[in-house]
């Protein structure tokens, strides 16, 4: 009894990651976005009705469809009562076309209209009318299941101020009559750095969130994959950039296996065991790069996508990290970032030597971050090793991670 009801636990959250975002997008196809509200609130309710339901009557044989048919119950019951309203309570006012709408109840949840529905619904949300955070940020709620607090950690901020982005852009949609569609090929275009934006957030809320509970991690990096694979697989989407977070995101996940330990502790990629490393994914990786290499526009994840390439090849030559180094001084010209300074200036230590990375890295001087303390750890480790101490203690207490909290204090204990 005690493992039914730890199962249903873990798999009815587990679900939720998988199967919300999905129900959201095909029951917002279907209603439209002046009852988006209604559709969060049906996907909401048909997870709820299966943690007071399972409990008592045990998980169903085959628990996706049982959500599918119970969400599609709750859709064919409100369109049953939108029908009620035109039809009986305001007859005056509802037209033919009103009537052949809202008396149409199938909700259709097959994968290619979901896929359809979900394609759709990233370019819908990410008109221009719409503010690019407000974009991303309901992007993040609707086609993802972020929760709002996880929201407002993405863009460092708090909760009150994602609700009010959220409320505006849902106004927005409503306001500017936005039909979920795929756009005309300029339009596409001009939307597709947001679409890629978000699609890339939802990969790394699942590869570099630190959490024991692996499967989650999984499940989101390969549902932003899935996503970026409906780009690819569309001859309208499938443009060079989406073929190089693709490439990217396969490469990240090629070496997913060899980050975590059995004990579910992060191995930094200098002590990763390269055997566990997934030569199908790196494999299409190189393929989706390939195919990225078109057009004139050399995007972030074109760089991203060609450093991750060379991070999947075994041998620490000086060929790969001079490589390596120029890729992240291409990208920092394109579009400049704290992380990516410190990444290459990790770089430039393999490099050139610590010295000069050093000198480097202290021009940064990015003193509220634990990444740049660890760096300088690092780079002072066998130069100063006093220095390295003090540098891992300060990335210690700004640190807000267990997982990172450990692997700090074990770098701590090997000057020791």
């Amino acid at each position: 009894m005690l493992s039914s009801i730890m199962q249903q636990q873990e798999l009815i959250p587990h679900l939720f990651r998988t199967e919300y975002r999905k129900i959201i997008a095909v029951l917002c196809k279907r209603f439209g976005f002046d009852e988006i509200e209604t559709a969060e609130d049906i996907a909401s309710d048909t997870f709820m009705t299966a943690a007071q339901i399972w409990p008592l009557q045990g998980i169903p044989q085959n628990p996706i469809a049982w959500l599918y048919a119970v969400a599609k119950n709750k859709a064919k019951n409100f369109l049953q009562r939108q029908a009620t309203f035109h039809n009986k309570v305001v007859p005056d006012t509802a037209t033919t076309e009103n009537a052949s709408t809202v008396t149409d109840y199938e909700i259709d949840l097959s994968p290619k209209n979901i896929n359809d529905s979900q394609l759709q619904m990233m370019f819908a949300i990410c008109h221009p009318a719409i503010a690019p955070e407000s974009q991303i940020g309901l992007s993040l709620r609707i086609l993802c299941g972020f929760g709002i607090e996880e929201i407002a950690d993405a863009f460092l901020t708090n909760k009150e101020t994602i609700n009010k982005r959220l409320y505006r852009a849902k106004e927005k949609l409503r306001e500017e009559n936005i039909p979920i569609a795929l756009p005309d090929r300029a339009a596409i275009d001009e939307r597709l750095a947001t679409v890629l934006a978000t699609i890339y957030l939802l990969f790394n809320e699942g590869y570099y969130s630190i959490t024991n509970n692996k499967t989650l991690r999984k499940e989101l990096c390969f549902e932003a994959m899935r996503l970026c694979y409906m780009l690819v697989e569309n001859k309208f989407t499938n443009k060079p950039a989406a073929n190089a977070l693709l490439s990217l995101m396969c490469f990240h996940a090629s070496r997913f296996e060899a980050r975590i330990n059995k004990n579910g502790d992060l191995v930094l990629y200098e002590e990763q065991d390269t055997s566990l490393w997934d030569a199908d994914l790196i494999s299409k990786g190189g393929y989706f790069l390939n195919c990225s290499a078109s057009g004139n526009q050399l995007s972030r994840y074109h760089l991203e996508a060609a450093i991750a390439y060379w991070n999947t090849r075994k041998d620490d030559t000086h060929e790969k990290w001079e490589a390596i180094l120029q890729l992240y001084n291409q990208l920092l010209q394109i579009e400049y970032s704290p992380i990516a300074a410190l990444n290459r200036t990790y770089a430039l230590s393999k490099a050139n030597g610590k010295q000069e990375a050093i000198i480097e890295a202290e021009k940064l001087n990015l003193s509220g971050n634990h990444f740049y303390f660890t760096l300088l750890g690092e780079l002072y480790t066998g130069i100063d090793n006093g220095k390295a101490r003090l540098h891992f203690e300060k990335a210690l207490t700004l640190a807000k991670t267990i997982t990172d909290k450990q692997v700090i204090q074990k770098k701590i204990e090997r000057l020791s």
